[in-house]
């Protein structure tokens, strides 16, 4: 049985979203069709949206639904299910192809994801990116653990394996970042270093987790990190006071980010203690270049995290019981919700800083 799904559609050759009514085809063998109660809208969409492309495009990435319908060989879910749609595949295995991104016949041609699509009403998804949860948990906020929750705070607790006592700091605090934020907390880190542009977002990081916040509009971000964080007992090659964040996360992708996360980072102790790691979660916009010497004399390290380094079958319960004992506020991290018709409004809110948090999609049914 076909579905038919309103669907956001981007043009190959206009950065004016529109709205398609489409028929969802039958489920294939690995696929499952989803009507979906909330999106996120995730900044690593401008991207899509704003570069050159051969075909229309179908956006979104993390999504809380409810399944209606399943191919032959889907086992772990069955129609009236809960879930949620992701990206990242909920269990997939070194040795195995990564799952068929879906696409979908519309007035242009075929349109193309990255995996998935969660801007529609309904949607159809391989079944590896799709993750049984609990029947309770709330339909609307929950949709942003997909991306922003799993991307920022996975990267400190699967990728940098942040453990207690030691410091950090993050470069961005919209949702990616705030999630980063509360990791640090769960992980016991101190201090927790929130840099931005906003003082808003800075204060709005304080209820997170954040203990300190730096403007970088206003100083130096690495010069009021190595001054946060200083220990005068050890010393680095030039037998200088040991100082910076144990580990520093650029949310945002953006250059002059790239660039501060690697001296934010502590110096080694003379070969006794590695340096500090500087970890890239935001999707990079432009090339980089590092500080060679600093990252050999000072034995740093610059690392990648895609998606939180996550298993989300793994990660996906440990989050949602996270904002089950309080401890993940979603209901304040979702700061604006747009319906599917409003879709152009929220992107132009999202490209203009405007939204503090994450925002959301919300389909009525």
């Amino acid at each position: 049985m076909t579905t038919t799904a309103r669907v956001v559609v981007l043009p190959q050759h206009s950065s004016e979203l529109k709205i398609e009514s489409i028929e969802l085809p039958e489920p294939g063998a690995e696929q499952v069709v989803v009507k979906q109660f909330a999106s996120g809208i995730c900044h690593s969409q401008l991207h899509q949206i704003h570069r050159p492309r051969h075909n229309p495009v179908i956006l979104g990435h993390e999504s809380t639904g409810v399944v209606t319908q399943v191919g032959s060989a889907v086992k772990h879910v069955t129609p009236g299910d809960m879930v949620m749609v992701t990206w990242v595949p909920r269990n997939i295995q070194s040795e195995t192809k990564p799952p068929v991104a879906a696409q979908l016949e519309v007035s242009e041609g075929v349109a193309k994801s990255q995996n998935v699509f969660t801007w529609a009403d309904h949607t159809i998804a391989d079944q590896q990116y799709v993750v049984k949860v609990d029947p309770n948990v709330d339909k609307d906020v929950t949709a942003i653990i997909g991306c922003a929750v799993m991307t920022g705070a996975g990267a400190v607790i699967n990728t940098a394996k942040v453990q207690k006592g030691e410091s950090v700091a993050v470069f961005g605090v919209g949702g990616v970042g705030l999630s980063a934020v509360v990791g640090a907390r769960m992980a016991g880190a101190d201090p927790i270093i929130a840099v931005d542009l906003d003082d808003q977002k800075l204060a709005f990081a304080k209820q997170f987790g954040a203990t300190h916040g730096i403007n970088a509009g206003n100083e130096d971000p690495v010069t009021a990190i190595h001054a946060l964080t200083t220990k005068q007992d050890q010393f680095n090659f030039q037998g200088q006071a040991v100082s910076g964040a144990d580990y520093a996360f650029d949310c945002i992708g953006i250059r002059q980010t790239m660039e501060q996360i690697v001296p934010a980072c502590r110096s080694g102790y003379f070969g006794a203690r590695e340096g500090g790691t500087a970890v890239l979660v935001g999707v990079p916009s432009t090339p980089v270049e590092l500080n060679a010497a600093d990252v050999l004399v000072n034995e740093k390290r610059f690392v990648g995290s895609i998606g939180g380094s996550c298993a989300p079958d793994h990660d996906f319960p440990k989050f949602l019981e996270w904002q089950s004992n309080g401890d993940l506020d979603l209901d304040a991290m979702v700061t604006a919700r747009y319906s599917i018709d409003q879709i152009n409004e929220a992107v132009a809110a999202l490209e203009k800083g405007e939204i503090s948090g994450r925002a959301i999609l919300e389909f009525d049914h």
